[in-house]
């Protein structure tokens, strides 16, 4: 089984994001980037299914700060190859970097794949649309919100279970090759020592390519970004059950709800 993941870096969000002088980017003077939480998931569910069945997981990922130190503690986990693709720029839009994925997959010989893995999500992608769009590219099958992948190596089928809203979950018997947009794997990623990411920094590589923009796919332009204006502020119903029930009955009432 060949399995390749996407993998993608993400501003880290636990200090506040600032706007930049230009206004049509994030000031990246103390940005510091991490791998995004769910192409983290979809990591460790490849090297599960590598375990499981054998065979050889490949990672991709657009160039960014920080991202050989990101495919480096990969590698030590145990992933054998590992490619960047150099020229790409999130803001492009989705579509155009879709199909940048979808040339660099050829170009860097990932391709025949038995699976594509990537994170249901991202902090600046909440549509998740990296998985159905190139599965609607390569006509490949596909799933998101996938929390759990089975293959059985005697009947070569692949059971996937999918989360819904409310905590359901429903089981897809799908066909491969297939495109799997992965919400969490079955175990929390693993961790791995520093100095196993130290050693695979010597005596590991990280291979690179580059892909130009894909014809007739014009690329998306920031007029503009700024922060959230504070408007309205919450009003806060104090009292007893009693009290806060006929308040809240009259605040519906007032605005036509009641």
């Amino acid at each position: 089984m060949k399995i390749v993941v996407l993998l993608k870096m993400v501003p880290d969000v636990v200090e506040e994001l600032e706007i930049a002088p230009d206004g049509k980017s994030l000031d990246t003077t103390y940005l510091r980037m991490i791998l995004n939480d769910s192409d983290n998931h979809a990591l460790e569910e490849a090297l599960l299914l590598k375990e499981r069945h054998g065979g050889k997981v490949c990672l991709l990922a657009p160039d960014a700060p920080e991202v050989d130190d990101a495919l480096f503690a990969a590698l030590a986990k145990g992933a054998d190859r590992a490619v960047k693709i150099a020229g790409i720029d999130a803001a492009e839009g989705t579509r155009a970097v879709v199909a940048r994925i979808v040339q660099a997959l050829s170009t860097a010989d990932l391709l025949p794949a038995d699976l594509i893995l990537t994170g249901a999500q991202a902090i600046d992608d909440l549509d998740g649309l990296v998985a159905p769009l190139l599965a609607q590219t390569l006509r490949w099958s596909h799933l998101s919100v996938v929390n759990q992948v089975r293959f059985d190596a005697s009947t070569g089928v692949t059971t996937v279970t999918k989360e819904f809203p409310g905590g359901l979950r429903a089981e897809f018997e799908i066909k491969l090759p297939a495109v799997l947009g992965i919400q969490s794997a079955e175990k929390p990623p693993r961790y791995v020592p520093v100095a196993k990411v130290r050693a695979a920094m010597k005596s590991l590589q990280i291979d690179s390519t580059t892909v130009p923009i894909a014809a007739g796919m014009p690329a998306l332009e920031i007029q503009s970004m700024a922060k959230p204006s504070a408007a309205g502020h919450a009003e806060m119903l104090e009292g007893l059950p009693e009290a806060v029930a006929g308040k809240l009955c009259d605040v519906l009432a007032a605005h036509g709800l009641l």
